[in-house]
């Protein structure tokens, strides 16, 4: 590399830090703490009322849990408030379950006015699609080898 290249290197890396919005790490990580506590706490309650409420066994509420939090993850997606929340809590809101359904829903909005086929309907895994395809992968193989071994 030449001098000449390097000085623009160098103006351009210095370009780059002066640009770069600071981050308070500490900060972060307490509001993801505090907001994905939140989501966390949403549903151990909502696993209550389905218990104490609605008479469903622990495996049950956890079905209906799991159910109404993606439902409302997808609903604020929908409404663009699930990014607003993303934006302060950070890895808070990814790790719940509800992150897993922003990471379908939020292609599928962003791609809608290509149309439901080619727009929604091909990139809405674009995100969650190789987790659902080693997930469901392992999960064969594992059940596989447990029917086969298990016994």
């Amino acid at each position: 590399m030449d001098i000449k290249q390097q000085k623009i290197n160098q103006e351009y890396q210095n370009y780059v830090k002066s640009t770069m919005p600071k981050s308070n790490i500490l900060k972060n990580c307490i509001m993801a703490f505090l907001i994905g506590g939140l989501i966390c706490t949403i549903g151990q309650l909502i696993t209550n009322i389905g218990i104490n409420y609605y008479g469903l066994n622990k495996q049950d509420a956890g079905t209906f849990t799991s159910i109404i939090l993606i439902f409302l993850s997808a609903l604020l997606t929908g409404l663009g408030i699930y990014d607003d929340i993303a934006k302060v809590a950070g890895a808070g809101t990814i790790v719940p379950i509800t992150g897993f359904a922003n990471s379908i829903v939020s292609p599928a909005m962003e791609f809608k006015r290509e149309g439901y086929v080619f727009g929604v309907g091909a990139k809405m895994f674009s995100i969650a699609g190789p987790v659902l395809v080693y997930g469901i992968g392992t999960s064969t193989i594992v059940g596989l080898l447990y029917y086969l071994f298990g016994r």
